[in-house]
């Protein structure tokens, strides 16, 4: 049997040639339960973490995180906690990386490059008269391409229309605005206007002639400068993050991939920047703050 003394002396010893103190030695025996305990809920809140990482089948990164277990499972954690939790347990949201493909051709001598009327004021509290407007590259299958043409309203962030193609001529870009016009419920302003690139779909004379047709202004990004049409940017580059497009392998089975996305974009992912609003839920708010000024005496 080993008396008091003689245990004292063995952790004594262990404990110098660890290079330790007897206290700090004690206090991690005393707090080895509070360590279980930790350990053991943030299991829990990475289990919980999870299921909205993958919620609707598209990862998501801290924010989304956030917003998501609020408003579908009426659950707060802080961010910190959140970014802790996924750093402690490797959960790794999509990061962007720059677009590789090159700007289309340059526009001929007939087409026309029109002023930039926007000049990067996206958030306007009005929707339906900003509407953003590109087109971008999207590989699928055996070497197969893929072309995408969207509309955002830069109000609300939501996509009024978009038309995808395995061809990247005009008809991309008119197609687009003959989807817009054709949308049920569309309430565009008096004021509203396409905001463009320089491409040469944007600069083309059947474009602008079709713009004028429906009465929509139109306006350009200067030159070689993405940050005139950034929101618009930023979409793509969430749909490329979370949207295997990669993996399909007809234009049929990509076409299902991005209808589920943009359904799943304007219904149910909440922005950080729309007072954690989903698009629509937005857009709705908007409108229900204009009709109350309105009913104002």
């Amino acid at each position: 049997m080993v008396n008091s003394s003689s245990f004292s002396n063995v952790v004594t010893h262990l404990c110098k040639t660890a290079n330790v103190s007897r206290s700090g030695y004690y206090n991690y025996l005393k707090c080895n339960n509070k360590r279980k305990q930790r350990e053991e809920e943030d299991l829990v809140v990475r289990d919980t973490i999870l299921i909205a990482f993958n919620h609707r089948g598209y990862k998501k990164g801290s924010r989304s995180i956030k917003m998501t277990l609020e408003n579908e499972f009426n659950i707060v954690y802080s961010r910190k906690k959140i970014q802790r939790i996924m750093k402690k347990y490797n959960i790794v949201c999509p990061i962007r990386c720059a677009n590789p493909y090159k700007r289309i051709a340059k526009a001929t001598k007939e087409h026309s490059v029109l002023p930039n009327l926007l000049n990067r004021e996206f958030k306007q509290g009005i929707t339906g008269k900003v509407l953003l407007t590109d087109i971008t590259y999207l590989p699928y299958g055996d070497n197969h391409m893929a072309y995408l043409s969207t509309i955002k309203d830069a109000s609300t962030n939501e996509i009024l229309a978009y038309n995808l193609s395995d061809k990247i001529t005009l008809d991309i870009a008119t197609g687009t605005i003959h989807k817009l016009m054709a949308t049920p419920g569309l309430h565009l302003d008096n004021a509203a206007f396409i905001h463009s690139d320089q491409g040469v779909h944007y600069t083309s004379p059947k474009f602008q002639h079709l713009l004028k047709k429906y009465k929509l202004g139109q306006s350009m990004s200067r030159r070689e400068n993405c940050w005139d049409n950034a929101p618009q940017e930023s979409f793509f580059g969430h749909l490329k993050d979370e949207v295997a497009y990669k993996n399909c392998i007809t234009l049929d089975e990509l076409q299902i991939s991005i209808d589920n996305y943009i359904d799943y974009y304007n219904n149910y992912r909440c922005q950080w920047n729309l007072k954690k609003l989903t698009p629509v839920q937005y857009r709705n708010q908007l409108f229900s703050c204009i009709a109350l000024f309105l009913k104002c005496p």
